[in-house]
């Protein structure tokens, strides 16, 4: 009986498993929102939990602490710089993990973990109707944007007539200019 056992071996070493989610919850943290397995997302979901609670205490230790799990150095500033005073308030509870379904080359179930209150958005695919709805709309703009340009190039021209009116206008008041220093040269 596995009684007071936790956690998946995923089929990996200890030391490739450890790996495996500093390299996940740097992700995570690094973009607040990754796509991966179920399995992985929830083992992942841990990690990363415990991770915020350091960060929320912000001291040298938990720095040192989360400096051990997270591979970069940027990304640990931006946990206790943003992520962490983000859910100061909060309790716990600090992911959530969407099912996205089946992976189409070997039927792994695959879902997205985020962070709540996440700025990320997910690049999901869109549905047929979805896709041809956002193509016509494309298309609404480009030619909005088109009528904009050409009517703009219209009062371009309209601007520009009359400065060359003026500009003429300008060209001919030095010539008179000079006439009248011939005249007094004279």
């Amino acid at each position: 009986m596995r009684h007071n056992v936790s956690g998946r071996k995923l089929n990996r070493t200890a030391a490739h498993r450890k790996m495996l989610y500093r390299n996940l919850v740097t992700a995570l943290f690094k973009h607040e929102r990754i796509q991966t397995t179920v399995p992985k997302a929830k083992e992942a979901r841990v990690v990363a939990e415990k991770l915020i609670t350091f960060a929320k205490r912000g001291d040298l230790h938990a720095r040192r602490m989360v400096a051990r799990k997270v591979n970069e150095p940027a990304v640990l500033q931006k946990l206790f710089a943003e992520i962490g005073p983000r859910y100061a308030d909060r309790p716990g509870g600090y992911t959530r993990i969407l099912r996205l379904g089946n992976r189409k080359g070997d039927n792994a179930e695959v879902a997205i973990l985020e962070l709540v209150d996440g700025t990320a958005r997910p690049k999901v695919k869109d549905s047929l109707k979805r896709t041809r709805a956002r193509r016509i709309l494309q298309a609404e703009e480009k030619a909005e944007a088109k009528a904009a340009l050409l009517e703009a190039a219209e009062e371009e021209t309209a601007v520009t007539e009359p400065k060359a009116e003026t500009e003429e206008a300008s060209e001919a008041a030095p010539a008179v200019e000079t006439e009248t220093e011939d005249k007094k040269e004279d």
